[in-house]
């Protein structure tokens, strides 16, 4: 049974990097716009990585809230209006998962919706990508985005090749030989804990309205509803409930704050993209969070110094494939034309309007059910 949970071969190792293009353009950007600790944000990350593949025993992600992620980069708000975000989102989900809402929730949203808070949300990646990270670098960062697109877009994903990684490596490279060539810039190694972070009470109010009620739906939708029909559609075998996930993402996102982490999700698109290249078990994640960890714990008086000088180039078109990732899932609602009008108007929404997930999602629910006359059914 354990060998079933967590193997360590090769298949997870390559399927560990399934998710990179989602995580560090998003955590990168994080810790510039809100001038975190990145020690502390990629030691906590790793850990909560680990921890997620030892409780489930799948290639189950931990992501950085997408919306939450979005808003912070593009308004530049701070570390502790983030963490309260982070928890006033967890207390929020874990009330809906102890009273059996959430569980309604799941039953009530209908899948265009979902799709639709999709669409918004890779439309939203793909403009920081397009108007924060590619106009940023010189004709030498073109020419490494323009190789970078062409590693994501040839190497076959198929065969379990991280093209990920290596357009990360690339990046990486560039930036430890601007270091090598730079006297003043060095690498240190050295022990560090991440720093514990109080919980402001005048931050609560801010990180409710402007980062945890716009994130609550899109979480709703596919931290927990695409997440647990992804898990079903992948590991048949293997059930997970609306309650486990919700349980798991409130708990994290209640405990991670203290520790100066960003707010965490479970991901469909990161289950899919650990298991597109190979991951089985969750020996996957925690394979992937060990590198964090170590990230985190013996070179985070470097790191800060390796986001100052790597390629915003790189992050833009690893950013932008997420970005298409997320919006391909709307194509299996093209066959009805009322569902289809539906998600593109709630993607339109979650991208233009204040508040847009939440608007999105009450205004495509209301039309899903008007347009088919059908009452909610509680039960």
């Amino acid at each position: 049974m354990l060998r079933n949970w967590l193997r360590f071969n090769w298949q997870e190792l390559s399927g560990s990097f399934g998710d990179l293009g989602t995580d560090l353009p998003l955590l990168v950007g994080i810790i510039m716009a809100a001038q975190l600790d990145s020690a502390s944000v990629f030691t906590v990350f790793g850990i909560a990585q680990i921890l997620t593949g030892v409780i489930y025993g799948l290639p189950m992600p931990m992501q950085p809230l997408k919306a939450m992620a979005v808003i912070v980069i593009t308004q530049k708000l701070s570390g502790p209006i983030l963490w309260a975000g982070g928890w006033m989102v967890g207390t929020m989900m874990l009330v809906l998962t102890l009273t059996g809402i959430l569980t309604q929730l799941a039953r009530w949203i209908p899948q265009p919706v979902v799709r639709g808070c999709q669409l918004g949300l890779g439309l939203s990646l793909a403009s920081v990508a397009l108007k924060t990270y590619l106009p940023r670098g010189d004709a030498f960062g073109y020419l490494l985005g323009a190789i970078g697109f062409l590693i994501l877009l040839l190497l076959p994903k198929e065969r379990g090749v991280p093209a990920g990684l290596l357009v990360v490596l690339l990046g990486v490279g560039v930036a430890i030989s601007r270091v090598l060539a730079d006297p003043e810039l060095h690498l240190t190694v050295a022990w560090q804990l991440p720093h514990m972070q109080p919980l402001e009470l005048q931050t609560l109010l801010p990180g409710l309205l402007m980062l945890a009620l716009p994130q609550l739906p899109l979480s709703i939708a596919n931290a927990v509803i695409a997440t647990q029909q992804t898990a079903q559609d992948l590991f048949p075998d293997r059930p997970l409930s609306i309650r486990q996930i919700g349980l798991t993402y409130s708990l994290t996102n209640l405990i991670l704050p203290f520790f100066g982490g960003v707010p965490l999700c479970h991901g469909c698109s990161g289950l899919a993209g650990h298991y597109a290249l190979g991951a089985r078990t969750g020996g996957a994640v925690v394979i992937y969070g060990s590198l964090y960890l170590v990230l985190g714990l013996f070179f985070g008086s470097s790191v800060d110094k390796l986001l100052e000088i790597f390629p915003l180039s790189i992050l833009g078109v690893i950013l932008l494939f997420e970005a298409w990732v997320l919006m391909s899932f709307i194509k299996d609602q093209a066959p009805i034309a009322e569902n289809w009008m539906i998600t593109l108007l709630v993607g339109a929404i979650a991208l233009s309007v204040p508040q847009g997930f939440l608007v999105g999602t009450l205004v495509g629910t209301t039309l899903y059910y008007i347009g088919r006359k059908m009452p909610l059914q509680l039960s």
